[in-house]
């Protein structure tokens, strides 16, 4: 699509700057690490998987759209639906494709030695959002093109999806306060801060929850929902319990971590005799 990369560039710099200044304004929870420290690893991250995905993946899942639109494959071309409802089915169920695979990243221990990348941050912030390991963001590049091939999303309609999902992820990742009130009826919406927040405590039971970075909904139907931490918002620790020195997250040591971490008892499926 035309100026589909600068409009991606515009909308992660206006979302990744107000956050940072609102994180700067309302903080919502006091840092336990540097921050200096953190925001080098997470936004290497950010630039080592740009990279990698240009490399393997030139065209993206937009382009994967287009082919699919061209041959009419997938499930919505045999509908005869208006346009604009068949864009927003086609958001709404990548939505629910990325929560299923969220889930499976907790489930399976292989797959959460990967995701533990994610987990293993001591603080949570604007940059957290796109803390993710170059294989896992490799897989859910495969998955993602095989939901848009099966969907039959249009390419403005997977435009739509991957720009709402990188902004939301920066926003439920921010460490910045909302008035509870206002927060009750958010979270009816969109994933919010405090309630992505429980997702990422150093408790099993809390991260293996509230597992939505965009549309709330599918916790609250399929029973992963979670309103409020056990020791509260403030109380709460963030990370994994088996990782809790900062000196053992560098950036070297976390790309590595998947292959010499140990898992844990985080994954929900794995033998706990």
């Amino acid at each position: 699509m035309q100026n589909e990369n600068i409009l991606r560039l515009l909308c992660f710099l206006s979302v990744f700057i107000l956050m940072a200044l609102w994180e700067i304004i309302a903080r919502r929870r006091p840092l336990s690490t540097a921050k200096g420290k953190r925001w080098f690893i997470n936004i290497g991250m950010v630039v080592i998987n740009t990279l990698l995905l240009r490399v393997l993946f030139p065209t993206a899942a937009v382009g994967i759209a287009a082919l699919a639109e061209a041959e009419q494959w997938g499930l919505l071309h045999y509908w005869g639906w208006p346009a604009w409802f068949a864009l927003l089915l086609a958001v709404i169920t990548l939505d629910f494709v990325i929560y299923l695979q969220h889930v499976m990243f907790h489930a399976v221990p292989v797959l959460w030695r990967l995701h533990m990348v994610h987990h293993a941050d001591l603080d949570l912030d604007v940059t957290s959002g796109a803390r993710f390991h170059p294989l896992e963001i490799v897989l859910s590049m495969f998955i993602k093109f095989a939901a848009v091939l099966l969907v039959g999303a249009s390419p403005k309609a997977v435009l739509i999806f991957e720009i709402l999902l990188n902004a939301t992820a920066m926003f439920n990742h921010s460490n910045v306060r909302i008035p509870k009130k206002w927060d009750t009826v958010l979270r009816r919406f969109i994933v919010t801060p405090d309630m992505h927040l429980i997702h990422h405590s150093v408790l099993p039971e809390e991260t293996n929850r509230n597992f939505g970075f965009n549309l709330p909904w599918w916790d609250r139907l399929l029973g992963t929902y979670r309103p409020e931490p056990k020791e509260g918002y403030l109380g709460l620790t963030i990370g994994l319990d088996q990782i809790r020195d900062p000196k053992a997250l560098t950036l070297p040591k976390i790309l590595l971590l998947p292959f010499v971490g140990k898992t844990g008892d985080y994954p929900f499926t794995q033998d706990r005799q």
